[in-house]
């Protein structure tokens, strides 16, 4: 048997976005042979994380996806839920409001800004660099620096190593700014994956002395923000779909507008200007490929006798994938079938 290093991780209680808390636990294991089923529920003082008094601080971490840690030596990386003692979900859980489909499909496309020394990393530190253009998809030292290139490849390795679906990433529009991509089928691996994901990065940043900023929109003026676009089908979308659903659809989406934008991250009125690639946040449009518009609607989608996936643009890059996709799922479970 070895000693195992399990890492917890799980959604605190602060508001207006719960952050990532970890801890670690040593068990003795085989780490060829380690399952979830394997893993213990473990406990936290939630009077440190605002999910709890401290006269009855106990809360639960409930493991619910396993991923290999390649930092450490017999590492793992548990997600966990939050329950209360009785083993009820926590108020904060918001992993428990997602109704279950297995045929959900969700891909999450994760922008960021690496800051250093209080700006984004390759911005002067007085004033500002050249103007957006030459930065998105950017190749050389003057677009994209040193520093970010290393811990993105970094960031890609440690999620392959670690099971991650990472489907892809990219520099962004603003300097600084990247982007990664995650996709699961079913509805909670997509999110599982990207808070582990984002973890990872954090982390990874750490020994570079750099923060990843997950607000989505640190740089006021005429810079791109940060989203956190979300790519969402189901079966019934992809097999039947059909042009009668979709504006069905659609309408529920503009109906639900005021519920998304509640959960789809703080500070969204900054970013959803109409500017930018974005649309209004009092506004609901869908366009086909159009990236101004709340939700874009792919050529393939329409070319495929409107069945696929849709593209929802609004959420921003500090929304709670949980959230996102439980809402997601809520509005288009009102969408009659037939």
């Amino acid at each position: 048997m070895a000693k195992l290093k399990l890492e917890y991780l799980w959604l605190d209680g602060y508001t207006p976005i719960a952050s990532l808390r970890s801890k670690t636990k040593i068990v003795d294991g085989d780490p060829a042979k380690l399952s979830l089923e394997d893993l213990p529920v473990w406990g936290f003082d939630g009077s440190s994380t605002q999910q709890a008094e401290g006269k009855s601080s106990d809360c639960l971490l409930k493991p619910v996806a396993l991923f290999k840690d390649a930092t450490r030596k017999g590492g793992f990386l548990v997600m966990s839920e939050v329950l209360l003692p009785n083993g009820e979900p926590h108020p904060t859980n918001s992993r428990a409001t997602i109704l279950d489909d297995p045929g959900a499909w969700f891909g999450f496309e994760q922008e960021y800004f690496f800051y250093k020394d209080g700006r984004p990393l390759g911005f002067p530190a007085a004033g500002y660099p050249a103007p957006q253009g030459p930065y998105y998809t950017g190749v050389g030292y003057k677009n994209v620096g040193d520093i970010a290139r290393t811990i993105v490849e970094e960031h890609i390795d440690l999620c392959l190593e670690a099971g991650i679906n990472i489907e892809g990433i990219n520099s962004e529009v603003a300097k600084g700014q990247w982007e990664f991509q995650i996709f699961g089928k079913g509805s909670k691996s997509a999110a599982d994956q990207m808070w582990v994901a984002r973890y990872i990065m954090a982390r990874a940043c750490e020994k570079y002395c750099i923060d990843v900023e997950w607000h989505c929109k640190p740089i006021k003026g005429d810079w791109n923000g940060s989203g956190m676009h979300a790519n969402f089908s189901t079966k019934h979308m992809r097999e039947t779909g059909g042009k009668g659903y979709f504006d069905k659809l659609m309408d529920a989406f503009n109906k639900h507008r005021d519920e998304h934008i509640a959960v789809y991250g703080p500070d969204n009125h900054l970013r959803l200007t109409g500017l930018h690639e974005t649309q209004s946040i009092d506004k609901f449009r869908w366009g086909v490929a159009d990236r101004g518009a709340s939700v874009r609607v792919p050529h393939s989608f329409v070319n495929s006798g409107y069945k696929g996936y849709l593209e929802d643009r609004r959420p921003n890059s500090a929304a709670d994938p949980y959230l996102v996709a439980s809402r997601i799922l809520k509005t288009v479970s009102t969408v009659p079938l037939a």
